[in-house]
């Protein structure tokens, strides 16, 4: 009987240390939804608004107008947005984010990896055609993940932005709060 309890007590206190020793990986950028308010949202506009048009009226005229990069550190600010966006599509599937979550999310991420290639290639060619309509598979691609996986709840009162942290400068490029954040 003493043998017994000796051998359940040394396999619980196995186990315990064992415990202690797993970590769990802790999200880098916050919840799910953090990521996408304060990297994620913020990264995926800079590439969207890079290239468009907008008619409006001016003095009750009809205006068109289009644009797009200028210059070559203008269309690098939209190669950095469509590789970060692969960047955090690849976080995304580290187990911080993806555990507990369907096998999907894994494959909606790898979405987000691919056509983010697709989007620096365009860059990289400074083809503004072609960044257009890769914004619009990168919205597709985000959008079917949302509909698989909506955003958490949030208490009754709190919005995305009460738990988002802004960026600390506005005025700095994608590159440059990049290299600011990391650096931290």
């Amino acid at each position: 009987m003493k043998t017994d309890i000796r051998i359940i007590a040394g396999a619980l206190a196995t186990l315990a240390l064992a415990g202690c020793n797993q970590s769990e990986e802790v999200p880098p950028l916050g919840t799910a939804q953090q990521m996408m308010a304060q990297e994620m949202q913020p990264t995926a506009e800079i590439f969207w608004g890079s290239v468009g048009s907008a008619s409006e009226l001016v003095d009750g005229e009809p205006v068109f107008r289009e644009w797009q990069p200028e210059t070559d550190a203008e269309w690098e600010e939209v190669r950095a947005a469509a590789q970060h966006l692969g960047e955090l599509g690849e976080m995304l599937m580290t187990p911080a984010y993806a555990e507990g979550r369907g096998e999907d999310w894994n494959a909606y991420a790898q979405g987000l990896v691919d056509v983010s290639a697709d989007a620096q290639q365009a860059a990289i060619a400074q083809d503004p055609e072609a960044v257009f309509e890769v914004g619009g598979t990168i919205y597709s691609v985000c959008s079917a993940c949302h509909r698989m996986y909506p955003p958490e709840e949030l208490p009754e009162g709190v919005t995305v932005d009460d738990v988002a942290q802004p960026r600390p400068n506005e005025d700095l490029t994608l590159e440059e709060y990049t290299e600011e954040r990391d650096a931290d």
